[in-house]
């Protein structure tokens, strides 16, 4: 069984590109950056884990996602072997991702707003339990 499952937060903005040919699939590349469970001397480390989409996945993370959101992905791992133009062979190892999702908040990148709005209601979102009368 492959199968990868991963959260962190994106490195960059995803980039898109279209495959050449008939079929002009759009393909998405993003970098994961994963912590470790384990730090070494108090400090967190994190892994960078290059991942790959294509077609509505890969659109949606071009429309949506952005640099430092955190988010979940399940998908597989590939290996992939070339040699290069210059006759070396190379080596790249990836995530090809299946799913998506948001795993931040909603307002995680936001200062939250606490004033009411100019009807003088607050919006349902900025509203907690603590502010709650009952």
């Amino acid at each position: 069984m492959n199968k990868v499952e991963l959260m962190g937060r994106l490195t960059k903005n995803p980039e898109i590109r279209y495959a050449e040919g008939e079929n002009q699939v759009a393909v998405g590349r993003y970098t994961l950056a994963v912590n470790r469970r384990w730090k070494k001397e108090g400090e967190a480390e994190a892994d960078f884990i290059p991942c790959v989409t294509f077609g509505k996945v890969a659109t949606f993370a071009e429309k949506y996602f952005s640099k430092g959101q955190m988010i979940g992905i399940v998908g597989r791992l590939q290996v992939r072997n070339w040699t290069d133009k210059d006759g070396n062979k190379r080596r790249n190892t990836e995530v090809v991702v299946e799913e998506q999702h948001f795993a931040g908040s909603k307002n995680e990148n936001q200062e939250p707003r606490r004033e009411p709005a100019q009807d003088g209601f607050y919006p349902i979102d900025d509203i907690e339990d603590d502010d709650l009368p009952f």
